[in-house]
């Protein structure tokens, strides 16, 4: 994939401000008035947070951005606006005299969050007529909308702008907020959080019945699609036309997620701007999320940050580590799509060449191939005490992060035979002297229409013997 030229883009924000205030100092004590650590506050910072956080975000991407919304006459209100003109953000700020302006406080110590304290009253029962004018008269030069709802009252009518955006042929993309998505109905896309859908439709026990709530909501609402972002688990897209399209999280390591969801609103409204399709536009959203997510507090992503997240993952951007669930939704588009699908499965405890070459045997006969992980339950039964060197969640990381390996999933069993047979890959391979009859799984996908096939290993490498060397070495 290559990013599009997002200088071109215009979007229109309306939403929630907020000033970010950051206190930052060491620790060394703790408190004799009370069982609190003591910080020595040494500087302070302040962000634009909220909806201003939305439009640093698409600002830092390259497009020109207007951003509407309810502040208070005040120093914060000042402090917000002269930090978002240094984004060149175009700021249309109703100020109430009455209201200050929503700031939260962070106190921090050793890049960690200690407390925080929110200045706020809503902004619910103020009139916003005057907004509703300034949007009215904002549409015409823009390509998309964003709402970014935080429940602090300046949307509390937004029915009326998504209203006037789709008479103007205009998308609109909100992040949710509240138990109550009624009042996004016809929007073009909403990104709620699980916890956010669960406050809507309840808690689902699995999968499935996740999958079928969030397309039933999807189509009450007659939005064109739903992004549900799941923390660890990635994201899912619900389109209409299209089948459920899920992104596995790409994160390396996760610092701060403050802010997390208005980069993911950000980056989807740019791509969406600039024509992009829809599963395009995740895409480069997740792996925005992914960057932001690996700073400390609210951030964003620039064009470069995000074209080398791309350019790291485009062989495979719709793969990496997967639930069971979440893998057989995707063999169903992928399937759908024509694609031969290849498996296999193993240990791998310590990857060496022998698996990479093997593996990369394995991804040429077919256009994506599912690695099925032993858990270390099961790899300690097979291979006895002290193994696995490495954990689950390691070995799934190295497996998804090598470019011949599509899918990663674990099983639980000392075989995978109960997983091989509800997958049924069109190809099932297996590495050694195995007979054809003997792979567990093999006799499922044979009667489904399928082949199994045994490569070889490369002679010499394996990683009981590169432990054995390694214990030998120490030894001597």
């Amino acid at each position: 994939m290559i990013l599009p030229d997002f200088s071109q883009a215009k979007v229109l924000i309306v939403g929630d401000l907020m000033l970010d205030r950051y206190w930052s100092g060491g620790t060394g004590r703790i408190s004799p008035e009370a069982p609190v650590p003591v910080v020595n506050v040494s500087g302070s910072e302040d962000r634009p947070g909220g909806a201003a956080n939305v439009a640093v975000n698409v600002a830092t991407l390259g497009a020109k951005v207007t951003l509407l919304g309810m502040c208070g006459h005040d120093e914060n209100a000042r402090i917000l606006k002269e930090k978002l003109s240094s984004f060149d953000i175009n700021c249309e700020f109703f100020e109430v005299p009455e209201r200050d302006t929503i700031t939260k406080l962070r106190v921090m110590s050793r890049n960690q969050q200690l407390l925080r304290l929110d200045f706020e009253k809503s902004f619910a029962d103020v009139d916003k007529s005057a907004l509703l004018t300034t949007f009215n008269q904002a549409l015409d030069d823009v390509d998309i909308v964003i709402l970014s709802d935080y429940a602090k009252g300046c949307l509390s009518d937004p029915q009326s702008l998504i209203r006037a955006a789709k008479q103007k042929g205009k998308k609109v993309i909100v992040d949710p907020k509240g138990s109550d998505f009624e009042k996004y109905a016809n929007a073009t896309l909403i990104t709620p959080n699980v916890s956010e859908l669960y406050a809507v439709v309840g808690e689902q026990d699995n999968e499935q019945s996740l999958v079928a709530s969030a397309q039933s909501l999807k189509a009450s609402l007659s939005l064109d699609g739903l992004l549900l972002t799941r923390s660890e688990d990635g994201m899912t897209l619900f389109e209409t036309g299209e089948d459920e399209f899920h992104l596995p999280a790409k994160a390396k390591e996760v610092y701060d997620v403050t802010g997390a969801g208005d980069t993911v609103v950000s980056t989807l409204a740019v791509a969406l701007a600039s024509r992009l399709p829809m599963q395009a536009a995740c895409v480069l959203a997740n792996l925005a999320a992914s960057v932001v997510v690996g700073k400390l507090g609210t951030s964003t992503v620039t064009n470069t940050e995000l074209a080398l997240a791309v350019g790291e993952q485009s062989v495979h951007l719709d793969g990496g580590v997967m639930s069971e669930e979440q893998l057989a939704i995707a063999m169903r588009a992928s399937k759908s799509r024509g694609e031969r699908i290849v498996m296999t499965n193993g240990c791998f405890d310590i990857l060496h060449s022998g698996h990479v070459s093997y593996l990369e045997e394995a991804a040429q006969l077919g256009d994506r191939l599912i690695v099925a992980v032993n858990t270390d339950r099961s790899v300690t039964e097979l291979k006895g005490p002290g193994r696995p060197v490495n954990n689950v969640n390691r070995r799934m990381a190295v497996l998804a992060g090598l470019s011949a390996v599509d899918w990663v999933v674990p099983f639980e069993e000392d075989t995978p035979q109960r997983l091989i047979a509800r997958l049924l890959p069109d190809i099932l391979v297996k590495g050694g002297d195995y007979k054809i009859e003997d792979i567990a799984g093999g006799k499922e996908v044979i009667e489904n229409g399928g082949e199994v096939k045994v490569l070889t290993f490369e002679d010499g490498v394996s990683t009981t013997g590169i432990i054995e060397r390694i214990t030998k070495n120490k030894l001597s």
